[in-house]
């Protein structure tokens, strides 16, 4: 069997989406995905897919803008990292990422909802006064 193997060598398999001419092959329409909405199929074993699972919600201002806001939270400590467990201040972090909010705020002035300007509004006031606070301890 050992010899077997041997001789046989290997074999390449061209795995490329496109053809020469940027055409998708054939061979391949379809067989990424079997149904709509389903999240694609690792191409090799142990690799991780890169598509977005079902279960995420479809992101939009508001969802953004919270999603910024939850990174402050855990930059002022309100909740463990994940992947160590551990509950850890970062102030500068906290700092910078109202700062970002801040700077979204001014370069979408005139430009969002009014639902959206009072969430980023009233997010930008609760999240400085934390950190006005948080100063005010060390």
């Amino acid at each position: 069997m050992e010899e077997e193997k041997k001789d046989k060598g290997f074999t390449v398999k061209d795995r490329r989406r496109f053809d020469e001419a940027g055409e998708t092959k054939k061979e391949l329409v379809g067989e990424r995905t079997e149904a709509a909405g389903q999240a694609e199929p690792a191409e090799h074993p142990g690799e991780k897919s890169t598509a977005v699972p079902r279960d995420v919600p479809e992101i939009d201002f508001s969802t953004f803008v919270f999603s910024l806001g939850t990174s402050a939270l855990f930059h002022f400590g309100d909740f463990p990292d994940p992947a160590t467990q551990n509950v850890e201040k970062n102030l500068p972090a906290a700092k910078q990422t109202i700062d970002i909010l801040g700077m979204l705020r001014e370069k979408t002035r005139g430009n969002l909802a009014s639902e959206e300007e009072q969430l980023l509004d009233n997010l930008l006031f609760e999240l400085r006064m934390r950190y006005v606070k948080e100063m005010e301890k060390k």
